[in-house]
């Protein structure tokens, strides 16, 4: 038992010193090495469920909601994200991680999965994410607001940009701009720098 504590000392100890040593490049053109990259998932994936699982989520279906929260997302999210038919930004290509490019992923057919999707996307967009580039947006916005970027959200998986425009203008019609100065046109642009 003194050896297996002695050589888990020693480890650590050797750990400390090599990254102390600043033998870990901590650049954003680095990936982490892989167990760290499975380690750093794993804990962000455990932390999000344990405090997001219990919240409760309003209907998303509610067709103003989603209307500010495809004005909010254009104004807020738009330029890590990315949306149907707006190309990588530089800041986007310059982030690691990689902000989750959410018009790429699969939809969610499953009711309690796209509920436990719902829940730790507000908990996210609410609290931000330590060591990315997520803002914790719950500081600046209620939670109304932050349920409206989250069905938002959730509708864009494989959505085409035709769909995007249409919704964006809808959304305009509506009159919803939240003081948000963010214009539709000017997205599209980003990826011309």
């Amino acid at each position: 038992m003194k050896t297996i504590l002695s050589l888990l000392l020693a480890s650590l100890i050797l750990a400390i010193i090599a990254l102390g040593s600043g033998g870990y490049n901590m650049a954003a053109t680095e990936k982490h090495w892989g167990i760290t990259e499975k380690i750093i998932e794993w804990v962000r994936e455990s932390s999000i469920e344990a405090r997001a699982k219990n919240l409760t989520v309003p209907s998303l279906e509610d067709t103003e909601l989603l209307a500010q929260g495809a004005v909010d997302y254009s104004a807020m999210c738009i330029d890590c994200h990315l949306a149907p038919g707006i190309k990588p930004t530089e800041l986007s290509i310059g982030l690691y991680p990689q902000p989750p490019i959410f018009h790429q992923r699969e939809p969610i057919n499953d009711p309690v999965k796209q509920l436990e999707r719902a829940r730790s996307h507000f908990w996210v967009i609410k609290n931000g994410l330590k060591m990315t580039a997520m803002p914790a947006w719950g500081l600046s916005h209620d939670d109304q607001a932050i349920w409206g970027m989250v069905a938002f959200v959730l509708k864009l998986s494989h959505m085409t940009p035709e769909q995007h425009q249409d919704l964006m203008k809808a959304a305009q019609d509506h009159g919803h701009n939240h003081g948000h100065s963010h214009d539709q046109d000017q997205d599209q642009d980003h990826g011309d720098h």
